[in-house]
């Protein structure tokens, strides 16, 4: 008989989020984060034609969101930046690795964030 070959069971706090080059941010003056999001597509800019919508959108991140953000290098995995979030927000940040996921989640659904 064969065996079947166990698939190696991958960690989601292993993976090392990138931001995405597509994506404009600044720091404002208050320390926080805006994603600039621009509305460039074919159909974007139709609709932008029509309804005269802007051209690109601004999201603002939160005081946490903000520190993920930041922290967010190319180099340190998901657990890592945990590691920082929990130094910096303590009791705050709980449940910490449930809202880290979700976060990311979010991040990596808008195409925000990429992982190496």
């Amino acid at each position: 008989m064969f065996k079947k070959r166990k698939k190696k069971q991958e960690n989601y706090l292993d993976y090392i989020p990138k931001k995405s080059d597509r994506i404009d941010w600044k720091e404002k003056e208050d320390g926080l984060i805006q994603i600039i999001i621009y509305r460039d597509s074919l159909f974007e800019k139709i609709v932008r034609k029509l309804f005269f919508t802007p051209d690109k959108y601004k999201l603002d991140l939160d005081e946490m969101g903000s520190f993920i953000w930041k922290h967010i290098d190319g180099k340190r995995n998901i657990y890592e930046i945990g590691q920082l979030v929990e130094n910096e927000f303590k009791d705050e940040a709980e449940p910490l690795y449930e809202r880290l996921a979700k976060f990311m989640n979010l991040l990596i659904n808008n195409k925000f964030i990429e992982f190496k």
